[in-house]
């Protein structure tokens, strides 16, 4: 069977899609007020420095996923039980962006329609695309990587044109303003989208040229944060700071005060499409990466097979995590501070240092 491979210009295109993802409509760095956009940029090292540090775990072990690697290095019987942690890791992170989309497409245009029929459509649309391989995916990025280049121009041209942006919430920063935005990038923003960059530890071995992962990775890398930061410097200069930490979703509700000439109006549809193409984009890696991990720890031969079964999963725990939108943010805290740091800064750093101590000295077999 041939091997499925996805170009450096396609794994760019996935890595700004989910990087953006829910990270460009709901609200992050709250801690630090109208300095939001100051904290994506000091989180932004902290982000490369994952990235190195997982692109390096793949230059070593180029055909091996996370839980391939992750047996060789500490070995079977802790690597796998390590790496089964991962599968459930995956589906929650995945169920809770597809918990954010559909509370959004709820609130906005859709609040007669159930969330599960809104849940469900995404998810039958992920298995789909999943059934079709990663070559599949990875052609589906680039195409729409295009839109949402085009969405957003033309939303923050036409944001920046109708006069609502006041540059008076962004300025001036004092001392206090630069503590309070980096004790927001560290963690949370470094975690929130930066560290979930590991779920391209399951992706990268499909890269058709593998020396190209490390500065594909960083480029994608440098323009998502370049393109969180302004978004959200947008949304705080036009809503000012204490809307914008009241309001759920930042975006839709910048985006719905525009009025130009009284003619152009009524734009909220951008930010739909938007959302729904990222969210979708982002889901959808979350569940590759738990279907493969799955499959490689259970020997599956066929990862397709389990799209259905773990996206089934996956939409059921988005229906039964959190009774309501506020809990859900609750809970979010708890997962960037205490789940996200262990499963995406400690692990790999463990299997960094403890894998080159042993190539140093000399330790395998």
């Amino acid at each position: 069977m041939r091997k499925e491979v996805i170009s450096p210009k396609q794994l760019f295109a996935l890595i700004v899609l989910f990087e953006l993802g829910t990270a460009l409509v709901v609200p992050v760095g709250l801690e630090s007020g109208r300095s939001v956009w100051l904290s994506i940029l000091l989180a932004l090292p902290g982000g490369i420095v994952l990235y190195l540090i997982y692109a390096d775990l793949y230059r070593q072990f180029p055909g091996l996923i996370l839980s391939g690697y992750m047996q060789k290095i500490l070995g079977k019987w802790i690597g796998w039980p390590l790496s089964l942690l991962y599968v459930p890791f995956l589906m929650f992170s995945g169920s809770r962006n597809l918990r954010e989309a559909g509370d959004l497409l709820f609130s906005a245009s859709y609040d007669k329609t159930p969330i599960l029929i809104i849940n469900a459509a995404m998810i039958a649309a992920v298995v789909y695309v999943l059934s079709k391989g990663i070559e599949v995916f990875g052609r589906t990025a680039e195409i729409y990587f295009l839109a949402i280049v085009a969405i957003g121009v033309i939303s923050n041209s036409i944001v920046i044109a109708s006069g609502l942006v006041d540059i008076k919430n962004l300025f001036p920063l004092h001392i206090k303003d630069w503590k309070e935005a980096f004790a927001s990038a560290y963690p949370n923003i470094w975690m929130f989208p930066f560290g979930e960059l590991l779920v391209f530890t399951t992706i990268l071995p499909c890269l058709r040229i593998g020396r190209a992962a490390r500065r594909t990775g960083l480029a994608a890398l440098i323009v998502s944060a370049l393109l969180l930061s302004f978004t959200h410097a947008i949304e705080m200069s036009v809503l000012g700071e204490k809307i914008y930490q009241r309001t759920t979703f930042p975006l839709f509700t910048t985006i719905s005060l525009v009025n130009v000439a009284d003619f152009i109006q009524r734009l909220d549809a951008f930010v739909i499409l938007d959302l729904i193409i990222c969210i979708f984009f982002k889901v959808t890696v979350y569940c590759y990466a738990a279907m493969v991990v799955a499959s490689d720890l259970f020997k599956v031969r066929e990862p397709r097979k389990l799209a259905v079964p773990v996206g089934v999963v996956m939409l059921f725990i988005s229906l039964i995590s959190v009774q309501s939108y506020t809990a859900h943010r609750e809970e979010g805290k708890i997962v960037q501070q205490y789940y996200l740091i262990a499963i995406c800064a400690v692990i790999p750093s463990i299997l960094f240092v403890t894998h080159w101590i042993r190539r140093r000295f000399g330790l395998y077999r």
